[in-house]
């Protein structure tokens, strides 16, 4: 994770409290990198690090290393992987000491500033010699009625002259054009493509579950105590009313991601 504008750390935790449903994407994006014996492998905003494992059971001959800005998700990769070496850096001023075969992101950029997204993946992308690739996957969600319904609450609530300044500028990821036009310069082909994943929660508790480890955080943490608890409550009876509940009682949480590999020409 990469989130330099939270003033507390991310939980580990709580992130993979899904961890099955959030490595998935990762699997997806490995699948179509066109590498077959990368020397040295990147994992950008590694987290957790459950997508350095899954780079590491795809390549177990490279040199692999994975970054965070977040000491808790550090503490965690590296009690799970304890042969990889992971450091604390931010992606914006982050440069490799050595050429970088592969860089793989899953689920960072979108934590970028608007402004800082396509220069720092440029940026990192020129480091690289020819075909070498920069991979990458994010949340496309902002029209989401999970993520409309975060604004909504913010925005109208007792907290709402609390959290209008705080907010970051985080509004629509880049469109695939946009991204197609930035990166085509510099590569020899880009890969582009959306994936829509259905994830089937126990309850609309699991969906309030599943976005605290993420895109919730900024809303509650800069609240009090109480606060927090009220606004999850506001934003629970949104997500009831938006979600339906299936025909066993689980909910169906939409989740669309897009995804780029770049190949370096």
């Amino acid at each position: 994770m990469n989130h330099s504008t939270s003033a507390k750390d991310w939980s580990a935790s709580l992130y993979l409290k899904f961890e099955k449903e959030r490595s998935r994407p990762s699997r997806d994006l490995l699948a179509q990198v066109p590498l077959d014996n990368p020397h040295r492998v990147v994992d950008l905003g590694c987290g957790p690090g459950n997508s350095t494992a899954i780079l590491r059971d795809r390549y177990p001959a490279a040199t692999l290393s994975g970054i965070d800005s977040s000491p808790d998700m550090l503490n965690k990769a590296r009690a799970t992987l304890p042969s990889i070496p992971f450091h604390q850096a931010d992606l914006t001023t982050y440069h490799p000491t050595d050429a970088v075969d592969l860089f793989f992101s899953n689920a960072v950029f979108q934590w970028l500033p608007e402004s800082d997204r396509i220069p720092t993946i440029k940026r990192l992308l020129q480091s690289q010699a020819p075909g070498a690739v920069f991979a990458l996957q994010v949340p496309d969600n902002f029209h989401e009625p999970s993520h409309a319904a975060m604004r909504e609450t913010a925005e109208t609530g007792p907290w709402a002259a609390t959290l209008r300044p705080l907010q970051p500028a985080r509004g629509l990821m880049p469109s695939p054009q946009v991204l197609y036009d930035a990166l085509k310069p510099l590569c020899a082909h880009v890969d582009l493509w959306h994936s829509h994943y259905y994830h089937v929660l126990q309850d609309h508790g699991a969906v309030v579950e599943w976005v605290k480890g993420t895109g919730l955080r900024p809303f509650i943490d800069p609240l009090s105590e109480g606060q927090r608890r009220e606004f999850l409550e506001v934003y629970l009876g949104k997500l009831r009313q938006l979600y339906p509940r299936s025909v066993d009682g689980r909910v169906i949480l939409r989740y669309p991601r897009l995804f780029v590999v770049a190949t370096r020409a």
